[in-house]
C-alpha cells in the first residue's frame, strides 16, 4: 500500500478524524479534495462556503483542490480530476472518511479504481461503534461546531452546538446515528492538534431548505 494519498475532505469531523488517523499511521496526505457542484456554488457535502474550506487547508498547511462539477456529471468529473491529481502529486492512494455505509464505500472504491488507485477508509467500523467514534473525536482535541441538521430528526437548537461532552450525552437521547452518518447533522472543524492556528468564527442566520436547516457561519476577521 502506498503512503502518499489524497483525502476527500468535507470540512467536518469525519474527514478530520480520517486525516488524523492517516498521519498517525504514517501516511503523507498530499492534498485535500472537496466537491463543489456548479449549480450550488457551495460544498456538496455540507453546503458550506468554499472560503471556509480554504481557511482549513491553510490552517492544516495542505494543498486544496475543488472538484467543480455539475450534478449530472459528479462522478465523471471526480474521476477526471483525480486522474490529474494522481500525476500532479504522485498519489499512491485516496482516502475517505466514511464509516459504515456500504454504498458510499462502493462509490469511493469505484472512482479510485478508475484511476488505478487503492481506496483507504481509516474510520471504517460497524454501525454500533458510532458512539465510541464520537467519543474518540471529542477526546482528540479537535473542535467542531454543528452547522447543518436534517429537519426530520433534529430541531434548530442543535445548530451552533459544540461537539463536547454535553453533546455526547444529549445526542444519545435522539433516534439517530451519533455520528450523523445518514446526514442527520453536519459539522465544521475549526481547530485541533494538526491545525497551525484556530479559525475564528461568527454565527450568522439560520437558513431553511426543504429538508434541512443550515447555520451560516462566517470567518471572524479582525
Amino acid at each position: 500500500m502506498g503512503k502518499r494519498v489524497a483525502l476527500s475532505w468535507s470540512g467536518g469531523k469525519d474527514s478530520c478524524m480520517a486525516f488524523d488517523l492517516l498521519v498517525k499511521q504514517g501516511y503523507e496526505v498530499a492534498c485535500l479534495l472537496t466537491t463543489v457542484p456548479k449549480e450550488i456554488g457551495r460544498t456538496f457535502g455540507h453546503d458550506e462556503k468554499t472560503e471556509l474550506i480554504e481557511l482549513q487547508s491553510e490552517a492544516l498547511s495542505l494543498p486544496l483542490h475543488f472538484v467543480r462539477c455539475s450534478l449530472d456529471r459528479y462522478t465523471e468529473t471526480f474521476i477526471e480530476d483525480l486522474a490529474q491529481l494522481k500525476e500532479q502529486f504522485q498519489l499512491e492512494g485516496i482516502a475517505f472518511g466514511d464509516i459504515y455505509l456500504d454504498g458510499h464505500r462502493e462509490w469511493g472504491e469505484n472512482v479510485a479504481d478508475a484511476v488505478g488507485l487503492p481506496a483507504l477508509y481509516p474510520l471504517w467500523s460497524k454501525e454500533e461503534d458510532s458512539l465510541q467514534l464520537l467519543q474518540n473525536f471529542i477526546e482528540s482535541g479537535y473542535k467542531a461546531v454543528v452547522i447543518r441538521i436534517r429537519l426530520d430528526v433534529l430541531d434548530d437548537t442543535w445548530l451552533g452546538r459544540q461537539l463536547n461532552e454535553d453533546f455526547y450525552v444529549d445526542i444519545q437521547s435522539q433516534t439517530l446515528c451519533p455520528m450523523g452518518e445518514h446526514g442527520e447533522f453536519h459539522t465544521f472543524v475549526y481547530d485541533g492538534p494538526l491545525f497551525t492556528h484556530p479559525i475564528p468564527l461568527t454565527h450568522g442566520e439560520i437558513i431553511t431548505s426543504e429538508r434541512s436547516k443550515r447555520l451560516d457561519i462566517q470567518p471572524l476577521i479582525n
